[in-house]
């Protein structure tokens, strides 16, 4: 491979973690596999993430297509967030991810 290649190869990879990376945007991802979620459903999911901070990472992999925001008329109104189609050819990436830390945290650990 030479230079060329591998800048792109890199990029590629920088592309990535630019949608997925930050502390909150993985879990979420993961979160959703299971199944649509409610603000404080995913809130409850996440332990430790502020509402904030939340609101901005969903809103970020809405723009990106990995998530799609529903809402419902009703009182008071109801939200639900689920993976897209597009979000959910992350499923074995986000698969991947999770074995590999629970085989690091074991090693690491000594637990899982």
């Amino acid at each position: 491979m030479d230079k060329r290649e591998d800048f792109i190869e890199i990029q590629a990879v920088l592309d990535a973690f630019e949608i997925i990376g930050g502390k909150w945007k993985f879990p979420i991802l993961y979160s959703l596999c299971k199944g649509k979620k409610r603000f404080k459903e995913l809130e409850t999911d996440l332990q430790g993430v502020s509402s904030r901070a939340l609101s901005n990472a969903l809103k970020d992999l809405e723009e990106n297509g990995l998530v799609s925001r529903e809402v419902f008329p009703t009182v008071p109104v109801k939200v639900e967030y689920s993976l897209t189609e597009y979000g959910y050819t992350l499923e074995p990436v986000i698969e991947s991810i999770r074995n590999w830390g629970k085989q690091h945290r074991k090693r690491i650990f000594g637990k899982e």
